[in-house]
């Protein structure tokens, strides 16, 4: 291996692992819910309101949001009864939905280091397919709203809901049924 460098030779093994790693680079799946997702859901939704609302709500705001991590118990509970689906990337839970018998979508969250990857609609994508034949529901964050636009849902209203005695605006939103999503 005369006139080989190490730099040259370090160089190449550099380039291969790179290209090894997007080759390997596994993919998102989406699966159930299950119980011992509470814990990883739950910070989820406590960092992704922190980090990713924190451009159109004010510190105030976000606190009377997600004021802690939710408690086990009680945060599992909430999705008993529901529809509700993770997006797993390499064993974390980067994106989890919910939806209720009714057509309610509840919950929609995607973790910051994961926004804008597709996550977000292949949840809402799954959980619209549940509620098929039936309209969907959902109160939308400010930061949410233009997702969902971009997916047919329609502004009902705009309302303050209390949190903690704090104010937040969202939006009532609504999508018909069979209305093509716009995608995302």
């Amino acid at each position: 291996m005369r006139g080989i460098s190490c730099v040259t030779i370090q160089a190449a093994f550099e380039h291969t692992m790179a290209r090894e790693r997007l080759r390997r680079k596994s993919a998102m799946m989406l699966r159930p819910y299950r119980k011992e997702d509470c814990e990883q859901t739950a910070r989820l939704f406590y960092e992704t309101v922190h980090a990713v609302n924190a451009k159109d709500y004010a510190p105030r705001q976000l606190a009377a949001w997600a004021p802690a991590v939710p408690q086990p118990e009680a945060w599992h509970a909430s999705f008993c009864g529901h529809y509700a689906l993770v997006a797993e990337e390499d064993g974390a839970v980067i994106g989890f939905g919910d939806i209720d018998a009714t057509g309610y979508l509840d919950r929609l969250y995607v973790h910051k280091g994961h926004q804008g990857r597709g996550v977000a609609t292949a949840l809402c994508d799954a959980l619209e397919q549940y509620a098929a034949g039936r309209p969907v529901t959902v109160h939308a964050s400010i930061t949410a709203r233009p997702f969902f636009e971009k997916r047919g849902y329609r502004v009902c209203r705009r309302q303050q809901v209390l949190r903690a005695g704090v104010a937040l605006t969202n939006f009532v939103m609504e999508k018909s049924p069979g209305h093509a999503a716009g995608g995302a």
